[in-house]
């Protein structure tokens, strides 16, 4: 089902830029945004009577910003700088990136600083609404200036070259744009450097990991304390005493949430005079792990709304005083911050929900059936769905290393220090996707635990994820394939359905 979304540029929040990601929509802008993109590109035309040079529009690019460009050239100079950025490789960006790239550069462009014609933002939100998404290579951008390639990948499509999809097929730019309802563009001055200069495919590729690692916290959360429930596990480490001492606020959070998940819990209820002191560090210490993980996405996500409603080509044209000033807001050193601490999160939420697993499968430490099966020996029951939880929590180690400590020069060292902002985002989504299976897994093995203590039942909230679980992946009573098992279970994950268990911990 098609949204329709009524923007004001500079405004957007995070939970209308999710809306964007997960489904198609039509976008339009403040009469006040028009107004703006009106302006600023008055201001430029105003600036070129004066014969005096600026950067990009009059000038080449890079190392060739000093290299004076005619009159008569300056549109061919914009559909040159498309046409030569076009260098991009490997597999395209999916739908949902895609949309987010197109609803970011709009926004962007719709703050009134890059002195671009309306019909460039109209051809834009054109595609949107017809479901075109420009077919764009994923690698080619090292985070500064801006996305160049796979904004000119982009690009192309709007001046009829490059190609699209629509419903899955492969069609040129020019049918895209037929599609659109709208005609190729010839780019005027500026237009070019405006539509390539910018954030918005690291923005996109960190935002879609964003929500990602949102939907896998959520799980995991709620999996955290299916597990402690399993295993019979001790509630008084999430006393709120205990978390207001320390004073993190993501950790304070989560403990209540961990409270009211178990209040009514039979199960914790039936252990309450046991004089068991403490639980390993998985059950006792998630406040604190998955606490300082919930600062990590809040931090992240405030950083990536500022830059989805951001400035980000250049130089930046400011109408009102009629100046156009050459700076840096291309550089993506911000956003790649962001994806680099939103590796650590993912890391450690399938890192820690792993050990979860491991401590589940021990009888010494559980007090359940060991590997969570009946008949051991015949059965190995969870024991080779655990190593899958650890080779994957180890490939997610591996991919936790910062990007943005990289920088290789570039354009002749005029780009002497870049952000590998885009590779940080865009290893966001693998990530998750390794977290979710891990968590995943956890989820199966905690609801076979729990399915072992029946008929003491979990709380009221942790009943509904148990029930949800069952209604797609029965009880293993014995060996059966179990990859499509875990399969069920991720998809699960992945659709939000965790989200909605714990609206307190969400983004808005």
């Amino acid at each position: 089902m098609t949204q329709t979304l009524r923007l004001s540029a500079g405004a957007v929040p995070v939970a209308t830029l999710r809306a964007i990601a997960q489904a198609p929509c039509v976008l339009d802008f403040a009469a006040a945004d028009w107004d703006r993109i009106a302006g600023s590109a008055d201001a430029l035309t105003r600036r070129l009577g004066e014969g005096k040079p600026i950067y990009g529009v009059n000038t080449g690019f890079g190392k060739f910003s000093q290299k004076r460009i005619d009159d008569a050239s300056l549109d061919q100079l914009q559909l040159n700088l498309v046409l030569s950025h076009c260098t991009g490789s490997g597999p395209l960006l999916d739908d949902s990136v895609m949309r987010l790239v197109l609803a970011l550069k709009a926004i962007g462009l719709a703050r009134g600083h890059s002195a671009v014609r309306e019909s460039i933002v109209r051809s834009l939100l054109a595609l949107l609404a017809a479901q075109a998404y420009p077919c764009v290579p994923a690698k080619g951008s090292v985070g500064a200036s801006g996305d160049l390639t796979p904004l000119a990948h982009m690009s192309a499509v709007l001046i009829g070259r490059g190609t699209a999809r629509i419903g899955g097929k492969t069609v040129g730019g020019d049918a895209a744009l037929a599609a659109a309802g709208v005609a190729p563009l010839r780019l005027g001055p500026k237009e070019g450097l405006a539509l390539l200069n910018g954030t918005q495919v690291t923005t996109a590729l960190a935002l879609s990991g964003l929500f990602a690692a949102e939907n896998v916290f959520a799980a995991a959360i709620v999996t955290g304390m299916l597990s402690l429930d399993a295993c019979k596990g001790i509630s008084t480490p999430f006393d709120p005493r205990i978390h207001a001492a320390r004073g993190h606020r993501g950790q304070m959070d989560v403990a209540a949430t961990y409270r009211r998940l178990l209040d009514g819990s039979g199960i914790g209820a039936s252990h309450r005079n046991e004089h068991r002191v403490q639980d390993p560090y998985s059950l006792r210490c998630q406040p604190q792990v998955m606490g300082a993980c919930l600062d990590l996405i809040r931090n992240a996500a405030a950083t990536l709304t500022i830059e989805a409603n951001a400035v980000s080509d250049n130089p930046i044209v400011f109408a009102d005083t009629g100046e156009i000033l050459s700076g840096g807001n291309f550089h993506a050193e911000p956003v790649g911050f962001a994806a680099d601490t939103l590796a650590l999160a993912i890391a450690e939420i399938g890192g820690m929900s792993e050990r979860r697993t491991a401590l589940l499968m021990d009888s010494a430490l559980s007090g359940l059936p060991a590997f969570l099966t009946d008949n051991p020996g015949l059965n190995s029951g969870f024991m080779v769905a655990q190593i899958s939880a650890a080779a994957l929590a180890s490939e997610n180690k591996c991919l936790s290393h910062p990007g943005t400590v990289d920088s290789i020069p570039t354009a002749a060292g005029q780009e002497d220090h870049v952000s590998m902002a885009t590779y940080a985002a865009r290893r966001l989504g693998e990530m998750a996707s390794n977290a979710a299976g891990i968590v995943a897994i956890e989820l199966l093995a905690a609801c076979q635990g729990l399915d072992y203590l029946a008929p003491l039942k979990t709380s009221p909230v942790l009943l509904k994820a148990h029930e949800a679980v069952r209604a797609k992946v029965p009880h293993l009573d014995r060996d059966r394939e179990f990859a499509p098992d875990i399969a069920a279970a991720t998809r699960l994950i992945e659709s939000g359905f965790f989200r909605d268990l714990v609206p307190e911990l969400t983004l808005g």
